[in-house]
């Protein structure tokens, strides 16, 4: 069977979900025979690094969602399309889809009104088309059949990896930017949507004046064609708050390596890749315990209770104030984190694709109906 990869990914910036694209795709490739690699098909506006991936074929009419529901079908037509970024071709047979959460049925409110019905009505369509669907936890796969009801048989859990950031250089020069100091500050990762739960860490931060040494970095920053802004306005200023806005991946390796803790009090997560890419960097890590957060966690991140800015206070307070607590969990951050590998997700995805850990996907295909 023909398999060719779904590049949208390629003209998007490199966010969590783009991050799993490029990787498994690059990891795959780097897995096949020189020349046997699965084409990736992208759009004329692919950029880096996606552009670095092998065999592509690019393909130039029309941009985003038109190029996707219209120039890639017709260009897959015969093909078995492997889409990696939660969307595909809604009049497309044989395809593999990764959808990464239900988050626009678990936690609606944290969309505009137009991400959300588009993404309800692809994931509407997706039952019907009977695809072979991947994800990305157990926690995941639990919610796609509950509000997909897609069997369970039909699904595979493809867990992402933390050690991309080998490639990455760390950029030291932030430290010195931000004016911080070695384990003196905490690290908050995540837009301001609000499933991250940003305001209630902030409400956390001024119960702890008794650490007036201590600082808290914030990087992200929001995309409000997407995320609802609601409460952005209300964000509190302190002393101890710097904004870090967006930084590069080498930066941010930086800022891990250098940190007191990252301080992750998400409120849903289809995996939670942040906390696994700072354990992997030697940052201890305090996590919210809901959703797929302890499973992609294990028992190498202190827990929090993410809807108590009280209890998130009082952790950072511990983590914070006993260095050999800090050592003890960038210890086990690190050993955890390094389980977690490209070119396992790979080699698990490449025997789904192929027939060898599932029912193959021959068998798997939707009976004729759309083109």
């Amino acid at each position: 069977m023909a398999f060719a990869i779904n590049g949208k990914f390629t003209s998007q910036p490199i966010t969590g979900v783009q991050r799993v694209a490029y990787e498994l795709t690059r990891a795959m490739q780097m897995r096949e025979n020189p020349g046997n690699e699965l084409e990736v098909f992208v759009p004329q506006d692919a950029m880096e690094p996606g552009t670095s991936l092998k065999r592509q074929r690019r393909f130039p009419w029309l941009r985003g969602t038109l190029w996707e529901q219209i120039t890639l079908p017709i260009a897959a037509r015969g093909m078995t399309l492997v889409n990696l970024c939660n969307t595909n071709p809604i009049f497309k047979r044989r395809q593999v889809v990764m959808v990464h959460d239900m988050a626009v049925y678990d936690v609606p409110n944290g969309f505009s009104k137009t991400f959300l019905l588009w993404y309800r009505l692809c994931f509407s369509i997706l039952p019907r088309m009977e695809p072979f669907v991947l994800t990305v936890s157990a926690f995941s796969k639990r919610r796609i059949c509950h509000h997909l009801k897609i069997d369970e048989s039909r699904i595979a859990v493809i867990p992402p990896g933390a050690d991309h950031l080998d490639r990455v250089v760390p950029d030291h020069g932030v430290i010195d930017r931000l004016q911080l100091e070695e384990d003196a500050y905490c690290v908050i990762v995540g837009s301001l949507d609000p499933r991250k739960n940003l305001q209630r860490v902030l409400d956390a931060i001024a119960g702890l004046s008794h650490l007036r040494d201590v600082q808290f970095v914030i990087v992200g920053g929001s995309n409000q064609r997407i995320f609802a802004n609601e409460g952005m306005d209300a964000m509190k200023r302190s002393k101890q708050v710097i904004r870090a806005g967006f930084v590069s991946d080498g930066e941010l390796k930086a800022l891990y390596e250098h940190a007191g803790c990252l301080v992750f009090p998400s409120l849903y997560e289809g995996f939670g890749l942040p906390p696994l890419e700072a354990m992997y960097c030697g940052c201890p890590v305090i996590a919210s315990s809901r959703t797929s957060i302890p499973e992609a966690c294990g028992d190498a991140a202190m827990y929090c209770d993410a809807t108590s800015a009280d209890d998130i206070a009082e952790k950072i307070s511990l983590m914070m104030s006993y260095g050999a607590l800090r050592q003890r969990y960038r210890e086990k951050g690190m050993a955890h984190a390094r389980e977690y590998r490209w070119d396992r997700s790979a080699k698990r995805l490449l025997d789904v694709l192929y027939g060898k850990e599932t029912e193959p996907l021959s068998e798997l295909t939707p009976r004729p109906s759309a083109s």
